[in-house]
């Protein structure tokens, strides 16, 4: 175990206790309904007034506040952001900081400024997307949409690129090359989870893959790792033929662990027939149906 290792927990736990100090004292007791008090020399909330709104401990919070070695559930992290009124990225900092990073609540998803979807309209003719570490689509561009008519229709909790490839039938999915695509896919896959290990989503999600798709399942268990990067791929269309595509990735820095993917034709035909597929939608909504 290296000195960065060993080190990283307490200095974490001295972040937290700074951050959470900065939060109380930022909200007045006004501000969420409580009287001002006489003799009040803490600037904002006390710590039991944080305790009392939020339904934890007193000597929990405190312990909490001052960086103790201490464990925090989902439930009462969750409810100290909600006292401390913390946005988003505050809320993702905290859940860190704790020590707990797949705290958010349930359905929570990352907020993207409206400059990327602008960015992605802007790509048009080419498909572009949003995804976050584990693949969930997050937003995408009309041709996106053409190119993938039954993922963007997806239930949110469905609409993963990853679940795409592996659970839609043969006579819908828009993969031509499954037996290449999809090992290096899971094995980019596997890379991106170990950076996740523990967390209760990304848990969730590979045990119902592995549930939905033997072959998941059975790439899953080779334990084959690769780093992300550019690749070769091609999907094929009823109407269309065949669709030759080379993806790249590139990261959002505003919004951590959240990417850009980009498809670009690797040859005339196939910019031709994404064009095709973008003009007339309704050859692409063919394909949305149920078994």
């Amino acid at each position: 175990m290296t000195e960065e290792t060993t080190t990283a927990g307490p200095r974490r736990r001295t972040e937290l206790a700074a951050f959470l100090r900065s939060r109380r004292e930022r909200i007045t007791p006004q501000d969420v309904g409580m009287p001002p008090g006489p003799r009040r020399r803490t600037p904002g909330l006390r710590r039991e007034e944080v305790a009392q709104l939020a339904g934890v401990g007193v000597t929990w919070y405190t312990w909490l506040e001052q960086g103790r070695p201490i464990n925090a559930s989902t439930q009462v992290l969750n409810a100290v952001a909600r006292t401390l009124r913390l946005d988003g990225v505050e809320r993702e900092h905290l859940y860190r900081l704790a020590e707990v990073p797949d705290a958010a609540p349930p359905g929570a998803e990352i907020a993207l400024c409206d400059e990327f979807q602008g960015i992605l309209d802007a790509l048009v003719p080419l498909p572009a997307q949003v995804a976050n570490g584990r693949g969930d689509v997050l937003a995408w561009n009309d041709a996106y949409a053409a190119l993938f008519p039954q993922l963007v229709a997806a239930q949110p909790c469905e609409r993963n690129s990853l679940w795409m490839m592996f659970t839609l039938p043969p006579c819908c999915n828009p993969v031509a090359d499954l037996d290449v695509a999809g090992p290096a896919l899971v094995a980019v896959f596997r890379h991106r989870y170990s950076r996740h290990l523990g967390e209760p989503g990304w848990k969730e999600f590979v045990r119902l893959l592995q549930a939905a798709s033997p072959e998941f399942a059975r790439l899953w268990a080779s334990q084959d790792v690769a780093l992300p990067g550019t690749t070769p791929k091609k999907f094929r269309y009823p109407s269309v033929g065949e669709i030759r595509t080379r993806t790249t990735n590139m990261d959002i820095s505003a919004s951590p662990d959240t990417r850009m993917v980009v498809y670009t034709p690797t040859d005339e035909e196939s910019r031709e027939r994404i064009g095709y597929l973008l003009a007339n939608p309704e050859v692409g909504a063919a394909l949305v149906h149920r078994h």
